[in-house]
């Protein structure tokens, strides 16, 4: 009895870093712009798409290519809060999300043009290897996935805390109106947190890529996790972020192991639905 739940509870947490680390742009934008990213989960795919690209024509390691992804999705997601989201603001409050629908829809739409409706993979030999812990195999993929989420959460935690610009997007994120009295740029600030939201998800692209096949529309599917995920941990905690993906992989790998894989996001869907009804903000949110 102890094998079989250590088996599902491992693979729960190794999931569950992926989780997190598909969330922890959509948990930052919510928690500075209070924009629920509806492009989010296709972002994501693009970033897979474009390590594809580069992996294919230039030849190199799908970890090495986040060398090439990371500044051109920090350049498009900038693009998007200056010339989409930054106006779009001014206009409604509902504004925005049709904006990001609309742009979920370009960005399928393009991949699926480019690429066909066929799957795609980052294919390498280390992704495909497995490592033993004890008596029992797990695929490396997951260990890389669980390991990007816990370095890309400290790395945030840290750029909010220690630099200029990360004290900034905490400041507008709290207060827009006293960080504006206190000679801050919200917009530019607004514009650097989608940025840095946007190299978040390349990081998630890749790694997800490598752990599963992905197509144009897949981006929806992940959408829904990563909703489920900042749910449960707190819309804006990078830590809480982590906390809910770790919840949302071992909740989703033990309903499969003991009550079927029919009943995996049923149970998920549940835990969200109950964190909602008892604290709203999440376990970690403000």
């Amino acid at each position: 009895m102890t094998g079989d739940i250590f088996t599902p509870l491992v693979m729960g947490v190794l999931l569950g870093g992926l989780y997190a680390l598909i969330a922890m742009g959509l948990s930052m934008v919510f928690g500075v712009m209070r924009l629920i990213n509806l492009a989010h989960g296709d972002l994501v795919i693009l970033g897979s798409y474009l390590a594809y690209a580069v992996v294919t024509f230039l030849g190199l390691d799908p970890i090495v290519s986040l060398v090439i992804c990371i500044p051109v999705m920090f350049g498009i997601g900038f693009a998007i809060q200056k010339y989409l989201m930054g106006r779009a603001f001014g206009i409604s409050g509902e504004a925005p999300l049709i904006i990001a629908f609309g742009i979920a829809l370009i960005i399928q739409n393009s991949n699926q043009i480019l690429w066909t409706p066929l799957s795609r993979g980052l294919t390498t030999s280390y992704s495909l290897a497995s490592f033993s812990l004890g008596q029992l195999q797990f695929p490396v993929s997951y260990l890389l996935d669980f390991i990007a989420a816990v370095i890309v959460m400290l790395a945030l935690r840290e750029f909010l805390v220690r630099t200029y610009l990360g004290k900034a997007i905490t400041a507008a994120s709290q207060n827009k109106r006293a960080a504006l009295l206190m000679g801050i740029n919200n917009n530019l600030v607004y514009g650097f947190a989608f940025a840095i939201a946007m190299v978040s998800a390349a990081i998630a692209g890749v790694f997800l890529g490598m752990t599963f096949p992905f197509t144009p529309t897949s981006g929806t599917q992940f959408l829904i996790i990563a909703f489920g995920v900042v749910i449960i941990g707190g819309l804006g905690s990078m830590f809480g972020t982590l906390v809910g993906g770790l919840i949302l992989g071992i909740c989703q790998t033990l309903a499969g192991t003991f009550l079927g894989p029919a009943t995996q996001m049923l149970i998920v869907y549940v835990i969200v639905l109950v964190i909602l009804a008892i604290r709203p903000q999440g376990l970690f949110g403000r």
